[in-house]
């Protein structure tokens, strides 16, 4: 069955910022877009310390890329929907042809 890529995903890779006093702080750089089907899993209560979220596990298709690329997602960067961030946690194709690659991520809302 072939997806339909009917969203427009921004790809974004983590990044390390000098922050002038000597150390570093978090930030994300955008590779570029690519264009997703997004497909619901299941949903979850996620505890961690005294804060608690819900855990949104997506499908995410898009188009393959060799590896090395840099439009081939990776584990540990993310997309962006928008307001939505999926944090990448595996990559892998989605058929032997390679023209697809199947991201499994997650959508973290805190409550």
């Amino acid at each position: 069955m072939i997806p339909r890529l009917n969203r427009e995903l921004i790809l974004e890779r983590p990044v390390r910022v000098a922050d002038g006093a000597g150390g570093f702080e978090s930030s994300w750089d955008a590779l570029g877009i690519l264009w997703a089907e997004v497909t619901p899993g299941r949903d979850g209560l996620h505890q961690r310390a005294d804060l608690a979220s819900h855990r949104n596990l997506l499908k995410i298709i898009v188009r393959g890329a060799p590896p090395g690329a840099s439009n081939r997602p990776q584990p540990g960067q993310r997309f962006r929907d928008g307001e939505r961030i999926y944090m990448i946690d595996a990559v892998q194709e989605a058929d032997a042809s390679g023209r697809f690659l199947r991201c499994r991520a997650r959508e973290e809302v805190l409550a």
